[in-house]
């Protein structure tokens, strides 16, 4: 049994809930045990999950957020950062499973977070174990 940490910007509660959802099941689902942190938005992700990981307690994350497109810049700013940290720490070893959606509208949003329906949660928490496996057939 690994240890999985859930990293969620909860800004759409309505949203986070489903995405979360999707990755709890299927990380439980798998028999491992989960906990969930919740940071105010999608920057604050990569980084808490570096802070979590200096605590040796977890085997892998999922970032979980909900970014959809506004009138200003600031969109291509959270998605393309959050993306980057996430990616730089899956460089340095860890396991993550990205679940920060970028959508143009909440409609989008809404599909792809339901568990029922496309379930990005759910499929970011298979992300985070299949490099956990893959971490631990080189280690």
């Amino acid at each position: 049994m690994a240890n999985f940490l859930i990293v969620e910007a909860r800004f759409y509660d309505h949203l986070n809930t489903l995405l979360v959802a999707g990755a709890r099941a299927a990380l439980e689902e798998a028999g491992h045990s989960v906990d969930v942190l919740t940071v105010p938005g999608a920057l604050e992700i990569p980084s808490a999950i570096a802070l979590a990981s200096e605590s040796g307690r977890y085997d892998g994350y999922v970032g979980i957020g909900v970014v959809i497109r506004g009138e200003t810049y600031h969109f291509e700013i959270v998605a393309g950062e959050s993306a980057r940290g996430i990616m730089a720490l899956t460089m340095d070893g860890l396991a993550i499973g990205n679940g920060i959606l970028t959508v143009e509208n909440e409609a989008q949003a809404l599909v792809r977070a339901d568990p029922a329906q496309k379930d990005k949660g759910g499929e970011a928490a298979k992300a985070a174990l299949a490099l956990l496996a893959i971490r631990e057939k080189f280690t």
